[in-house]
């Protein structure tokens, strides 16, 4: 027998072999699965929602209020003397003895949502990824007909 597309198909067939007068062991061996699977289809037709597996916490839980500090005292300091994720993450390795603990991608992640979030409710002074100028071609002014040097030379 081929196997049925979704466990709702499963439980229905479960439960119509069942009906026939197949035994739970001759289910288990027909439809592939386990003995709880073959009293879960027949106490009910539909199956049970899966549980979530419980959040898990991050290494760094333990350096978040720290972090958050340091990010709400950049907030008065000038551009040039704010922590970077670098500094940060440095700052956690030898003040708080976070090596081998925590990683710089782990605290790049974190400072990044954190600093935009900070820059929201203040000013919004606070860098963003990128404090250089855009290069793109979106950000570069257009050459226009009148401004193109065919133009001008041919006004010339």
């Amino acid at each position: 027998m081929t196997q049925p597309r979704s466990r709702v198909d499963l439980y229905a067939a479960i439960r119509g072999d069942a009906r026939s007068g197949m035994s739970n062991r001759a289910l288990q061996r027909k439809h592939g699965v386990g003995f709880r699977t073959v009293t879960a289809a027949l106490e009910s037709a539909w199956p049970k929602e899966r549980k979530q597996p419980p959040k898990r916490g991050s290494w760094l839980d333990a350096y978040r209020v720290v972090i958050d500090d340091w990010l709400r005292s950049d907030l008065d300091a000038p551009r040039k003397q704010r922590h970077t994720a670098k500094r940060i993450f440095d700052r956690l390795l030898d003040e708080h003895d976070g090596a081998g603990v925590v990683s710089y991608w782990m605290v790049r992640e974190y400072v990044a949502t954190r600093a935009v979030r900070f820059a929201s409710r203040s000013d919004g002074n606070l860098p963003t990824r990128s404090s250089r100028k855009s290069t793109s071609r979106a950000a570069r002014p257009r050459l226009t007909s009148a401004t193109s040097p065919s133009a001008c030379a041919a006004s010339s």
